[in-house]
């Protein structure tokens, strides 16, 4: 390898580490993934309990919109409250099991299903889903009007307490939007190579820390699980703002904090958790890609900066590495004629930028349980992603809505 060619290697494999250590040394910590709900204080029960609706968006959900919406009825919450399902033009039996759901199970009274109705123009199929169930529940036969509304998906599962701790922390600290990122099921070798890295990702695009700060102009939420106010909800008209949003949880929060920037995101260990299973990476690869390139404004700039980014920060510290001891073996035995110090530089650079990887994912490693060698993994990860993000261009160019 000519020297030029590994001096040029060794400063882009140098300035993928310093991005990496920037990133760790960030006050933000964002890698750290704080808060984590289940760590906070137990805050003190508000005077009077709020009454609270419950608006869940169904779409072809039949494998584990059962277990979702028994664990919204098992809640132990001692205001007024009440679940409104909103089949939206499912395929399957999501909207059947629903209503005998609602039907069978003693506590099924609080339980309503709302045939959706045909998609208006403008809107994506989850959103038009989430105003229909705040107009079913703000109808005059519907009940007390609720103060606050509890949007989740019909594949998370809520603890027990699991609302009345999400209205304890709302009353508490007069927040305008609460919202928990779903633990992610993470068992299968697909899971446990890309579902820490997607939670450590959205971190990273989303600090917590600056979700959570009033005086910061980051907004986020995940849409798993968002309890936001009523009044709030009001002021911006309801759902329709976010009428075209695929990515409907962050863009939400980005009109909630318009109003009232008093937000709060927090990662659940446990509380909430998803249904979802993922077998392989083929089901995760159709899940990222449905927002991927909506999270670039699909500007064709930014994802050819990202691409490039992803290949600096992910491909290159690995390839790096692997080249320098290929090289180094090869002039061991006269076979190579780069400079030894260029090889040792990239050698130990490339090196230091993987511990810095590994350093900062190791979080993420340990919210999910999985084996410590599991740590080393985010380079190929953030490769995947990276093709994700391509292939998520691709589709659009192509016609194909991600949205249902």
């Amino acid at each position: 390898m000519p020297s030029w060619l590994g001096l040029t290697l060794l400063a882009a494999t140098g300035l993928a580490g310093l991005a990496w250590l920037a990133v760790l040394l960030d006050p933000t910590r964002a890698w750290r993934l704080r808060p984590v709900a289940e760590d906070a204080e137990p805050r003190a029960a508000p005077t009077c309990w709020p009454p609270v609706c419950v608006i869940v968006p169904a779409h072809d959900e039949e494998e584990v919109v059962g277990e979702s919406l028994a664990s919204l009825l098992g809640q132990d919450y001692a205001g007024e409250w009440r679940v409104v399902v909103v089949d939206e033009r499912s395929g399957d039996r999501t909207g059947e099991l629903a209503l005998e759901l609602a039907a069978g199970d003693p506590r099924g009274a609080r339980l309503s299903v709302v045939r959706g109705a045909p998609l208006p123009r403008g809107w994506v199929g989850k959103v038009w889903g989430l105003e229909q169930g705040r107009r079913a529940a703000l109808a005059p036969t519907a009940g007390p009007e609720p103060e606050y509304f509890l949007l989740t998906d019909a594949d998370i599962s809520h603890a027990a307490g699991a609302l009345s701790t999400l209205v304890r922390e709302s009353e508490t600290s007069e927040l305008a939007l609460n919202s928990r990122m779903a633990r992610l099921h993470c068992e299968s070798l697909a899971e446990r190579l890309l579902i820490p890295a997607f939670v450590l990702f959205f971190n990273l695009l989303y600090p917590m820390r600056k979700v959570n700060d009033p005086a910061s102009p980051v907004a986020a939420a995940a849409g798993g699980c968002v309890l936001v106010r009523a009044s709030v909800l009001e002021a911006i008209d309801g759902f329709e703002r976010i009428q075209g949003e695929i990515i409907d949880d962050v863009n939400l929060a980005r009109a909630v904090a318009d109003v009232d920037p008093r937000l709060r995101l927090a990662v659940s260990r446990s509380d909430v958790r998803s249904l979802r299973r993922y077998s392989g990476v083929g089901p995760i690869w159709h899940m990222v890609r449905r927002t991927a390139f909506d999270e670039l404004d699909y500007s064709w700039l930014k994802l050819a900066g990202i691409v490039a980014t992803m290949l600096l920060l992910f491909l290159l510290p690995p390839v790096a590495l692997a080249l320098s001891v290929a090289l180094s073996a090869a002039q061991a035995l006269d076979a190579a004629s780069t400079e030894t110090w260029v090889l040792a530089g990239l050698a130990g650079v490339s090196l230091a930028t993987l511990v810095f990887m590994r350093m900062l994912y190791e979080p993420a490693r340990a919210l999910f349980g999985v084996s410590r060698g599991w740590a080393w993994s985010l380079p190929l990860a953030g490769v995947i992603y990276g093709a994700i993000t391509l292939d998520s261009a691709r589709q659009h160019l192509r016609g194909r809505s991600g949205a249902w």
